[in-house]
């Protein structure tokens, strides 16, 4: 069995797959003082003949250890996925479909933004409800290549 222990979604362990999306670091008041604003923290990019969209995701919970062969990419833009409750989900990553995945677990107060082509695991949440606002491209032209391992990979816990 090929395993994967999940890290803890740090920005400089995910820089290479995307941007982690969290409260953290330099922000500005806005509100009256009421409220901190962390600005900018993600590039979206949809490409030339798309435009950003926002959709409403509901994934059933998956629990450790969880066992996929698929990966996917979106080649021509971004995909950003807010969870909707503070519940930790697993991200499991790669460079490519030869390349070995890497899992990530966030804290249950992040969510990621992947890059264009970024390959990656299907939505993955451990906690019911699984709700999520997905940013990502809207268009015409197709927007998803899918690989499948020839072994699966398990994700155990850490």
């Amino acid at each position: 069995m090929r395993t994967l222990i999940p890290a803890p979604l740090t920005p400089e362990a995910f820089a290479p797959f995307g941007e982690v999306l969290d409260a953290t670091g330099d922000f500005r008041l806005i509100n009256e003082g009421m409220c901190q604003r962390h600005h900018d923290r993600a590039t979206l990019d949809f490409g030339p003949e798309g435009r950003a969209g926002i959709s409403v995701f509901r994934a059933q919970p998956r629990a450790l250890p969880y066992s996929f062969d698929l990966i996917e990419r979106h080649p021509d833009g971004c995909q950003a996925f807010l969870p909707m409750t503070e519940n930790p989900f697993l991200v499991i990553v790669s460079t490519g479909p030869e390349a070995k995945p890497q899992a990530f677990l966030t804290s249950g107060a992040q969510g990621i933004n992947l890059h264009r082509g970024t390959w990656h695991g299907v939505l993955t949440p451990l906690s019911a409800p699984g709700l999520f606002a997905v940013v990502d491209r809207i268009g015409t032209t197709p927007n998803l290549d899918e690989h499948r391992y020839s072994e699966p990979w398990t994700v155990i816990a850490p």
